[in-house]
């Protein structure tokens, strides 16, 4: 179970009366992206997290390889994967894949994106805004926190499915949200070189299971796209089935529907905004691309002079112009679950084909191409 590495004793210090140019609430993937595309601004940068930077991994860790050369943080790769194998009832069909996977170290890759930014950094829990509504143009808006009040024009939360800074309720079962568990059991010296996922209704009526080679150990779970079925059962039967044992449990919740990526003057990036796949429930690159693009509107600010609410128009306006890809995304989920399990496999094996490999999963990869993390040059 992790530990809370939050600041004691000594070290504990007071928060209250705290002033910054750019508040991060969230020193995750999309958080240490803003903070990432801010470095050398000029800004007084401050990220909070409950926990310590890299302390408490929820997910497989797993993105496209070229997603992690063009963060600099290839460092942290723990293990190449080129192949992906798919496995119903009927069959499994194993796909060469136009671009390559790879698992990383949690930790280690949120240190390196740290360290590419100049922010500073402070444990704290984020509880909520002291006030709601839009605040007035220059007016700071205020958080409160357990160590004290933070003010900041300009704020980001990034703190995952919650959306702790923004208005009303947001609980599973009724959000839209999957829920799942993983299991991290080490491996022998020649661990297999796929990524693979079990669509079988009996191991879970909506969604998939996973198992991804991560050099050492391998990343087993199981997601489901209905919030109220439980996993964990189904997760020891997959790693019982694969001859392993069940340890080292970690899961989460993560959304499968976008949402409004900025509300009352607040930003919101990564699970906030609801930025992760359907269907695939990847949320890694996704947090990555909209913390840049959310980070290069909060540089314009401090650089260029623009108003919190361009800022804000801009982002918004971004972010829902991917929408007609996420519903994509989400009509897949809905419309798999439910075909016949031997269609189901037929289609896989139909899809076999590298040209339609290559426009499928190039049409993916597209919808968050790691290009993007590049064009910050041309833009300043």
């Amino acid at each position: 179970m992790t530990t809370r590495a939050t600041a004691r004793g000594p070290a504990r210090t007071s928060l209250e009366g705290t002033s910054v140019d750019v508040l991060i609430c969230g020193a995750s993937f999309a958080g240490l992206a803003v903070a990432r595309e801010l470095a050398g601004c000029g800004a007084d940068v401050l990220v909070v997290d409950r926990y310590e930077i890299g302390e408490r991994p929820t997910s497989a860790c797993a993105t496209p390889t070229p997603w992690l050369a063009a963060m600099g943080v290839s460092e942290a790769a723990s293990q190449e994967i080129p192949q992906m194998r798919f496995t119903t009832p009927h069959g499994s069909v194993r796909y060469r894949l136009p671009w390559s996977w790879s698992s990383f170290d949690y930790r280690r890759l949120c240190e390196l994106l740290y360290e590419q930014s100049d922010a500073r950094f402070a444990t704290a829990k984020v509880d909520g805004r002291l006030e709601n509504g839009y605040p007035a143009p220059g007016e700071p808006i205020a958080v409160s926190t357990d160590r004290g009040v933070i003010r900041s024009a300009l704020v980001v939360d990034a703190l995952g499915w919650r959306r702790v800074l923004g208005s009303g309720g947001y609980q599973p079962p009724d959000a839209p949200l999957s829920r799942g568990l993983e299991v991290h059991p080490p491996v022998g010296p020649e661990p297999t070189t796929d990524l693979d996922v079990w669509l079988e209704r009996s191991l879970v009526r909506r969604g998939y299971g996973w198992c991804v080679p991560a050099k050492g150990e391998a990343r087993v779970g199981v997601g489901s796209y209905d919030p109220a079925q439980h996993v964990r059962e189904s997760t020891v039967d997959l790693v019982e089935r694969l001859e392993m044992e069940p340890v080292r449990y970690q899961g989460n919740w993560f959304p499968h529907r976008l949402r409004a990526a900025t509300e009352d003057g607040v930003f919101f990036a990564g699970d906030s905004a609801g930025h992760c796949f359907a269907l695939s429930g990847e949320g890694i690159r996704t947090a990555f691309y909209f913390g840049i693009a959310c980070g290069r509107e909060l540089r314009a600010v401090i650089e260029q002079g623009r108003s919190r609410g361009d800022a804000l128009e801009r982002y918004r306006s971004f972010s829902a112009g991917h929408r007609r890809a996420f519903a994509v995304a989400l009509g897949l989920q809905r419309l798999i679950p439910a075909l016949p399990p031997r269609l189901l496999t037929l289609g896989l094996r139909v899809m076999n084909r590298r040209w339609i490999l290559e426009r499928a999963f190039g049409w993916y990869l597209d919808q968050a191409h790691p290009s993007f993390a590049g064009l910050d040059q041309l833009n300043r």
